[in-house]
């Protein structure tokens, strides 16, 4: 019972992360219909953002946090502007090849100029280093720390896309674009800041990695984003909640067979997931057939 309890905790904590990544590509994909693979590397960069800001600026988790978000909501914005407005008519197939091309375009950007060395978060110490034991289940700070990110940011992005005007526009957005502009909402910039949003909980995401596991390399954002991807599939693409579900989900899944022995098979079974439920319920378990919504 405490191994399995200790399996779950492990999960929250990997589940945490994919959900934040996951969340990004939902609401992307919930208003503009496109899978943004580009995501994945806005990760990978909030990731170094924290690793430079603590391991050379020697700044404390709470501003780099915030330097990373801060610095992956301007990427975010920046490569919506350059790459994806440009192609808003065009074919989804265009996009999807140009996103494929960002991604590429920002891994090799970050080892030409950070080389494609292993990068080492500092040791965490103080407060950061403890560890807390309930008879044979460890708790260490990071993956408290891990959770109660998660769950803050998860609770403002609802409360923005809930109960603000900049959250209403963007379920307008995605229910009809061409209907949301008539009634004079910009859908411009409500896109932009779709980006801002997805881009800056990725950056959090990235530093969340970083003083979990303690290294970052340039094509670190790969297999998240995929198992991310898989994640925002598996809840219900478009469809927030379904994100942070899915997330969880997978996370626990993935611990649970490394934890009981199967770690090389553990890949597998999250793209065997992936399958499953494409072909079981297409539109993700909190998904509806009629629509998808922000």
């Amino acid at each position: 019972m405490e191994q399995l309890l200790q399996q779950i905790i492990n999960g929250i904590s990997l589940g945490s992360i994919y959900a934040l990544i996951a969340l990004g590509y939902t609401m992307v994909y919930g208003i503009i219909k496109l899978i943004n693979f580009a995501h994945c590397d806005v990760y990978m960069i909030g990731a170094y953002i924290g690793y430079v800001c603590m391991a050379k600026l020697g700044l404390g988790f709470l501003p780099s946090i915030l330097a990373a978000m801060l610095f992956c909501t301007l990427l975010g914005i920046t490569i919506e502007r350059i790459a994806y407005k440009p192609l808003r008519n065009a074919t989804r197939i265009a996009a999807l090849i140009t996103a494929i091309g960002v991604s590429l375009f920002l891994e090799y950007s970050t080892m030409f100029i950070a080389s494609a060395n292993v990068r080492t978060y500092p040791a965490m110490t103080g407060f950061m280093a403890k560890t807390y034991k309930i008879g044979d289940i460890v708790i260490s700070t990071q993956q408290i720390l891990i959770a109660i990110t998660t769950v803050v940011l998860m609770v403002l992005l609802q409360i923005i896309v809930k109960r603000t005007k900049i959250g209403k526009a963007m379920r307008a957005v995605s229910m009809d674009k061409d209907a949301a502009e008539l009634m004079g909402i910009n859908v411009d910039t409500t896109i932009s800041f779709t980006f801002a949003l997805g881009s800056a909980l990725a950056g959090a995401a990235g530093i969340l990695v970083g003083i979990y596991y303690n290294s970052i390399n340039p094509l670190m954002g790969v297999l998240p984003g995929l198992k991310a991807f898989v994640a925002a599939v598996f809840g219900g693409i478009g469809i927030i909640p379904g994100a942070m579900l899915g997330g969880y989900v997978i996370g626990i899944i993935e611990v649970f067979v490394a934890g009981y022995g199967y770690s090389m098979y553990r890949d597998a079974v999250v793209f065997a997931i992936l399958i499953l439920i494409l072909i079981v319920k297409p539109a993700g378990l909190l998904g509806k057939n009629t629509g998808e919504k922000v």
